[in-house]
């Protein structure tokens, strides 16, 4: 079991480079024939910057020091100040391109999730890419404020969705989660929706502690390529 600082590099209009964990489960290296699956996890607002340590305080890159099975590819890359995820869909993009490329991933078997910062990209991440994901789980985001959503949301109506949000988040109203989950409901969509009644803004730590979100990612491949 290992974790390591690595560094992407892209030109699209202009040059984009993420810095970004990449946690391989135990097992990886004796297990030569098989594949792995991978969640790419996208931090909130607060971790913006240049200091990949941050990261390790909350969500996945928290999780896989402690969950010794841990038993995904992991992905963490770290969001430049003055941006959102937003603005580095297509670089994401890329990150698990390269990743793929490198190392043993079974890409039927390729999740999304953030909290926060990262809900919203988990949600854009699925209207850019809405047959790249096996599921997504964005906990304490939404998309009302977005171009895009929720009108388009029906566009990956086809993903199984969990959603996550407190009643009580007075940084991300509950609603921007509700706006979206009413969209993919309309048009018969495949979404949970977990509400924590006396939730603040931070219901991911216990999001992220509870096995059985990794249980329900396993539970989901890929069906429309």
């Amino acid at each position: 079991m290992s974790m390591e600082a690595h560094t992407i590099t892209k030109q699209f209009t202009t040059t984009q480079q993420l810095k970004y964990w990449l946690f391989l489960p135990q097992g990886y290296d004796q297990e030569q024939q098989k594949n792995w699956p991978l969640i790419l996890y996208l931090h909130g607002i607060g971790s913006r910057g240049d200091d990949l340590e941050m990261l390790k305080k909350n969500g996945i890159p928290k999780i896989v020091q402690t969950y010794e099975d841990f038993p995904f590819i992991a992905i963490a890359p770290l969001c430049p100040m003055y941006t959102r995820w937003s603005n580095h869909i297509e670089i994401l993009g890329a990150l698990l391109d390269g990743i793929a490329d490198k190392y043993k991933v079974d890409e039927d078997r390729v999740y999304v999730t953030g909290l926060s910062m990262g809900g919203f990209g988990t949600w854009h991440m699925a209207l850019a890419y809405p047959h790249r994901f096996a599921a997504i789980a964005p906990i304490c985001g939404g998309g009302k404020k977005y171009l895009g959503f929720p009108e388009r949301t029906c566009e990956f109506r086809h993903l199984p969705i969990w959603v996550f949000h407190g009643t009580q988040d007075k940084i991300v109203p509950i609603e921007e989660s509700v706006c979206m989950v009413e969209a993919l409901k309309a048009c018969d969509g495949k979404v949970r929706f977990t509400v924590y009644p006396n939730g603040t803004h931070d219901v991911w730590t216990e999001t992220y502690d509870n096995p059985e979100l990794y249980t329900w990612f396993l539970q989901h491949q890929r069906t429309n390529k």
